[in-house]
């Protein structure tokens, strides 16, 4: 019985080692695991602060180069001309045949100027920029299409629409050109230039 209970004695306290030695491996386990997690959370934090970051950059930038093709005044050429394709095919299915800018006809002694055109099977578009839009631009636009046909009599077989380009546009402008049937393009909280009322229409 002796020689028993000594291995009882024995497994006993091989148990009890085998119980600390797993029960310090996952301890350690543990604690590597939390400060790995640990980790993760504060590159997650940097990565969102530094995210955040670059995207005020760019917002900062769009004002700069925004408010520099302000006073040289180059909007169309700057702003507008680059987004005008991408624009016209999210919002009109429109695949760009023909694009003018500064767009200049005389008839019959009288000048007529457009800021940019263009053109899609079905569509004529007229583009128009302010660098500070106002209520009054909007119906000398709006009058500058009522005689777009009469200076570019090739595109009557197609649809035009009159597009108001700027930087910013406040809320009575986008409304009242709504009213108007004109399209506003502007930039959209300083991340794209975008058509800013495009449902209204």
């Amino acid at each position: 019985m002796p020689i028993v209970e000594e291995r009882v004695d024995r497994l006993e306290i091989a148990v009890e080692n085998l119980a600390r030695t797993m029960e310090i491996g996952y301890n350690k386990l543990y604690n590597s695991q939390m400060q790995t997690e640990a980790e993760l959370r504060e590159f997650k934090d940097e990565m969102k602060g530094f995210r955040k970051e670059q995207d005020e950059e760019w917002k900062k930038w769009r004002k700069e180069w925004s408010n520099l093709a302000k006073k040289m005044g180059t909007i169309v050429e700057d702003l507008i001309a680059p987004a005008l394709r991408p624009v016209l095919s999210k919002y009109f299915g429109c695949d760009v045949k023909t694009e003018g800018q500064r767009m200049f006809r005389r008839k019959d002694g009288e000048d007529y100027e457009i800021d940019a055109i263009a053109m899609c099977d079905d569509k004529i578009f007229m583009i128009e920029e302010r660098s500070t839009p106002r209520i009054n631009y909007v119906d000398d636009i709006a009058e500058k299409g009522k005689r777009f046909y009469e200076f570019y009599p090739e595109y009557r077989d197609k649809k035009l629409v009159i597009i108001f380009g700027g930087i910013t546009f406040p809320d009575n402008i986008i409304k009242y050109a709504s009213r108007k049937g004109i399209y506003v393009m502007g930039w959209r909280e300083w991340e794209y230039m975008d058509i800013l009322n495009f449902d209204e229409i």
